[in-house]
């Protein structure tokens, strides 16, 4: 008999689980604070400088979210686990680079995208440029990301090694490792000026995307709370100042 009703308490939790529904805008208003996640480990748009997280993402969700006039918790973890902790409305909000997908649109809602990039190649010596060069090739990318997805779609592409995090991934590549990275064209960029002597040498695009901030699914007007504070940063002149601390040009989508 108590076997059963453990059970039953088990079974109820689950049923609670999975009926739980995500804050609102104006329940996450009501209460004062939002909490949004990220990885912070993804320099420049979210990493961290000793213990405090920063980065252009982190800096622009932070103005994002006092034009809504809120205060923000910061949760950090790995980058697979994000999406999941949204549905389990763990956090209300996630931004953290994730290229927006059919897949994951139909898991979760996107809102308008904050900025606009695309994965590129990245090899030691730049003999690796275009997509068919990495036929027969080894191949670095973080588990999860649009990176993976995008170069297992190759043809005759020796292996994918996947890693927890893109840093790891990169490391891989100077280590000699895998043949190729690759990354994020910002990620990239930041990489090989800050280890200017570092071997690695970017070659072209395997893939252009639009990349957004995730709610829970359905959840609109959080979503359109996040698409007018974003509106209102880049109107004011706050997303330009930041894209242009984090990546000397203004990385908005043009269209």
């Amino acid at each position: 008999m108590k076997s059963l009703k453990h059970l039953l308490v088990v079974v109820a939790g689950l049923v609670v689980g999975m009926t739980a529904q995500a804050r609102t805008f104006e329940e996450i208003k009501a209460s004062g604070k939002i909490i949004v996640a990220t990885e912070g480990a993804y320099p420049p748009f979210n990493f961290f400088q000793g213990s405090k997280l920063t980065g252009f993402e982190v800096e622009l969700a932070e103005a994002m979210v006092k034009k809504m006039g809120l205060a923000l918790e910061w949760k950090a973890l790995s980058f697979d686990a994000l999406l999941a902790g949204l549905r389990q409305d763990r956090w209300d909000m996630v931004i953290a680079s994730f290229g927006i997908t059919e897949e994951r649109a139909k898991a979760v809602t996107f809102t308008n995208p904050h900025y606009c990039s695309g994965g590129v190649i990245v090899s030691r010596d730049g003999s690796i440029r275009t997509p068919d060069m990495l036929a027969g090739k080894t191949v670095a990318v973080q588990t999860g990301s649009t990176y993976m997805e995008n170069v297992k779609k190759l043809p005759n592409i020796k292996e994918v090694k996947n890693f927890p995090q893109d840093t790891d991934a990169r490391a891989a590549l100077m280590n000699g490792r895998v043949d190729a990275w690759v990354s994020d064209r910002f990620v990239v960029k930041n990489a090989i000026e800050s280890n200017p002597n570092a071997p690695l040498k970017q070659g072209g695009y395997l893939f252009v995307e639009k990349v957004a901030t995730a709610v829970k699914k359905g959840n609109s007007s959080l979503a359109a709370a996040v698409d007018k504070a974003l509106a209102e940063v880049m109107a004011d002149g706050t997303y330009k100042t930041l894209s242009e601390k984090y990546m000397k040009e203004d990385i908005r989508c043009q269209q």
